[in-house]
């Protein structure tokens, strides 16, 4: 799997990190069962700390994504076949981006994700 980050962006690497293989799983690129590369290697291809990419795969596993035990490789979960779900984070994630990028407030930006599902 193949994990990506831009250092230009204002998101965090952890989240980038964490996003990178959110999106594998929901394009169908890694599924349950899956290893994760370790996140020493990770980082050194990455030139990231390899904290960052710790704290990226924390993310995961908070969200059940991904399962960590000490000493073993990261697990894709089970909860990774709901692809659907997946990908309603990631474009949430990348709107929620945008719109702090844009100074939107979160009303302004739930308000236009209201209108635009009411319009559908």
């Amino acid at each position: 799997m193949l994990i990506v980050v831009d250092p230009s962006s204002a998101r965090p690497l952890a989240d980038q990190v964490a996003a990178s293989v959110r999106a594998a799983v929901a394009e169908g690129a890694a599924s349950p069962g899956d290893k994760l590369p370790s996140a020493r290697s990770v980082a050194a291809a990455l030139g990231i700390n390899l904290h960052t990419v710790l704290r990226g795969y924390q993310q995961l596993r908070d969200e059940g994504l991904v399962e960590l035990r000490r000493g073993r490789a990261a697990t894709i979960t089970g909860l990774a076949a709901d692809g659907a779900r997946l990908r309603l984070r990631e474009a949430a994630e990348r709107f929620a981006q945008e719109a702090g990028e844009m100074g939107v407030s979160q009303e302004e930006a739930v308000a236009a994700v209201r209108d635009a599902l009411e319009a559908r």
